[in-house]
């Protein structure tokens, strides 16, 4: 009686484990050839982002908007300004940015993103980075 009660466990766990496993989030950033916005977002925020808390949550992805769209991403519409970061869980769309509004607005709006659904992130400040 206790191998088959052992099995029957062990099948549930299998069936329901994989559903309680943590979506995959990530920030897609399309972007394109020559825009101005994009190099500017690439100069402010690209060497810090990884760094941040934002970014452990939602890892940065990138997109050329010339090249097709990656068959693993699925979105509520089509990407037609650079660059736009659009929010991914699971590789489907839950939100979206577009436009680059520079540094002091785009931590508070990619923070309201993750906040919105419900993704956890913790908020760096600068004593986090030079242990003070």
């Amino acid at each position: 009686m206790f191998y088959q009660l052992t099995r029957a466990f062990a099948a549930t766990a299998l069936i329901v484990l994989p559903s309680l496993a943590p979506a995959e989030t990530t920030l897609l950033m399309a972007e394109e050839p020559g825009c101005v916005y994009c190099a500017q977002w690439n100069a402010q925020i690209g060497p810090i982002y990884e760094k941040t808390g934002e970014g452990a949550a939602a890892p940065l992805r990138r997109m050329d908007i010339t090249d097709p769209q990656p068959d693993d991403i699925t979105l509520a519409r089509a990407i037609n300004f650079t660059p736009t970061f659009v929010l991914l869980v699971d590789g489907e769309e839950v939100s979206r940015l577009e436009g680059y509004p520079g540094e002091d607005f785009f931590w508070g709006l990619v923070g309201m993103m993750l906040e919105q659904n419900n993704i956890p992130f913790e908020v760096k400040t600068d004593s986090d980075s030079d242990g003070t």
